[in-house]
C-alpha cells in the first residue's frame, strides 16, 4: 500500500494532529526501498536485507505493534530501559539482577557492550538508579582490556596487589560494621570482583578457542571490534553465567538516505544476530536464554527531506508503531503479533506498549512485574510503573 501511495500525502484521517520535528504533516508517503518475502514454515514476512534472519524465521516471534510515548532518542532509550523517560531510575538489567541475583562469581551479573556511533541515552540506560550500585551494568569494551584499570599495574606483583586489596577491604569492613551502608558493601564487592576479573576477563575475551566454523557463522574477525564480536562474546558470557547482557548498535537514525542506512546497518547486524540464535540453540542454551532485538521507536511512512539540513529520502522518528523480535526462553517461535493500518502509521491490532514489553520480559524470566518493587523516598517503585500493563501472552510458548 505504501508503494501505491508513494509521492502522495497521508490522508488527514490517518495522521490526525500528529506533529514531527523535521517533516510536515502533509509530507509525501515513501514506499519501502527493498522487497519483502515470506520465510520458514511459519511464513514470517521479512525484508531482503535480512537474509540470515530469514533462516531462523521459525525461531523468532515478531511484534509489529510496539508503541512508545517518547519521540526523541535519549528519553526513548532511557524509557525503553528503565520505564521512565528521565535519568535516575533503575535499568531493566539492574531490576533483573536485583530480583534474580548473579550466577557468576568471576564476572559481573550485568554487562553492557556497544558498537556504532554511541548511545544517546548514555549510562542512564544501564544505571542502577536508586537500587544499590552493585546492580549497575558494567561497561565492557569490545576489544583489548574489556575494563580499563583492572589489569595489574606494571611493577606490582600479584602478592603485593592481593595484600593491598585485603587491607582496603578490611578497612571497608570496619566501616560497614559502623554504618551498615549498602554502598560500602558494594565497594567491597567491586574490589573483589576487580581482582577476579584480572583472570576471568582475559579468558572471556580470548576467542582463540572458538573454531573456524563458529567465527564464520558470526562473520567475526576475532581481532577486530564489531557487532559480530559482541554477539559472540555475549554467547560466551551466557555460558559463564552472566545474567543480563545489553548490546547497543547505534546508527539507525535515518533522517536521510534511509535505503543506504538500512543496507549498512542490516549488513552489520543481520548475520551475527541470526548466528547468536543458532549458536545458543545448538548448544542447548536457547530455551533458557531470552533474546530481545529492537530499538526505541520506529520511522515514519512519510519521507523526510530538507535542503537546509542536507537531507533527502529519509524518515523521521515514529513512536506510534514499530517492530521488535524475540526468541528463546518462554517465547513461541514463528509467531507474528499485531498490525498497523495500511500506511504503517497507527496500530490497529494488539498494541504492545513499552511497559507491556517489560512485563513480558520479566515474566519470561520468572518474575511477576507487579511484585518486583523497591522502596525509595517512601514510595514503592516498579520497572513497569503505576499505569496498567500486561504480559503479552500471545507470543508465549
Amino acid at each position: 500500500m505504501l508503494t501505491k501511495f508513494e509521492g502522495k500525502p497521508l490522508p488527514p484521517s490517518i495522521i490526525g494532529g500528529q506533529r514531527y520535528a523535521f517533516i510536515r504533516p502533509d509530507a509525501a508517503v515513501l514506499g519501502p526501498r527493498y522487497k519483502f518475502a515470506r520465510y520458514g514454515q511459519s511464513g514470517q514476512e521479512l525484508s531482503e536485507m535480512l537474509p540470515h534472519l530469514a533462516t531462523i524465521a521459525d525461531d523468532i516471534a515478531i511484534v509489529k505493534s510496539c508503541r512508545t510515548t517518547q519521540f526523541n532518542h535519549a528519553p526513548a532509550q532511557i524509557f525503553m530501559n528503565t520505564g521512565f523517560s528521565q535519568p535516575g531510575r533503575p535499568s531493566m538489567g539492574s531490576w533483573i539482577t536485583y530480583g534474580l541475583g548473579s550466577e557468576s562469581r568471576d564476572l559481573p551479573s550485568f554487562v553492557v557492550m556497544s558498537t556504532g556511533s554511541g548511545i544517546s541515552g548514555g549510562a542512564a540506560c544501564w544505571s542502577s538508579g536508586f537500587l544499590p550500585s552493585v546492580y549497575s551494568g558494567t561497561r565492557f569494551r569490545n576489544s583489548g582490556d574489556p575494563i580499563l584499570n583492572v589489569s595489574t599495574p606494571e611493577g606490582i606483583g600479584s602478592t603485593t596487589q592481593k595484600d593491598t586489596i585485603d587491607l582496603i577491604n578490611a578497612m571497608n569492613q570496619r566501616r560497614l560494621k559502623l554504618d551498615g551502608d549498602s554502598e560500602t558493601a558494594t565497594r567491597i564487592a567491586n574490589y573483589e570482583m576487580a581482582y577476579r576479573l584480572q583472570s576471568s576477563a582475559p579468558e572471556l575475551m580470548d576467542l582463540t578457542s572458538e573454531d573456524k566454523a563458529t567465527l564464520e557463522m558470526y562473520g567475526c574477525d576475532p581481532k577486530v571490534p564489531s557487532f559480530a564480536r559482541a554477539c559472540l562474546l555475549a554467547r560466551r558470557m551466557v555460558e559463564r553465567g552472566v545474567r543480563f547482557i545489553n548490546i547497543y548498535n547505534e546508527g539507525w537514525d535515518a533522517h536521510s538516505d534511509v535505503a543506504g542506512n538500512v543496507k549498512k546497518n542490516c549488513g552489520v547486524t543481520d548475520q551475527a544476530s541470526a548466528a547468536l540464535i543458532k549458536d545458543l540453540k545448538q548448544r542447548g542454551l536457547l530455551d533458557s536464554t531470552l533474546v530481545v532485538w529492537g530499538g526505541e521507536f520506529g520511522r515514519t511512512p512519510m519521507v523526510e527531506a530538507s535542503v537546509s539540513l542536507g537531507r533527502s529520502m529519509g524518515r523521521d522518528h515514529h513512536p506510534q508503531a514499530f517492530s521488535m523480535w524475540m526468541a528463546g526462553g518462554g517465547i513461541k517461535g514463528g509467531v507474528t503479533l499485531g498490525a498497523t493500518d495500511d500506511m504503517g502509521f497507527n496500530i490497529v491490532e494488539d498494541e504492545v506498549h513499552v511497559a507491556d514489553l517489560q512485563a513480558t520480559i520479566l515474566h519470561c524470566l520468572g518474575i511477576d512485574h507487579e511484585r518486583l518493587s523497591f522502596r525509595s523516598a517512601g514510595l514503592d517503585f516498579k520497572l513497569t510503573g503505576v499505569e496498567p500493563c500486561h504480559v503479552v501472552d500471545k507470543i508465549l510458548a
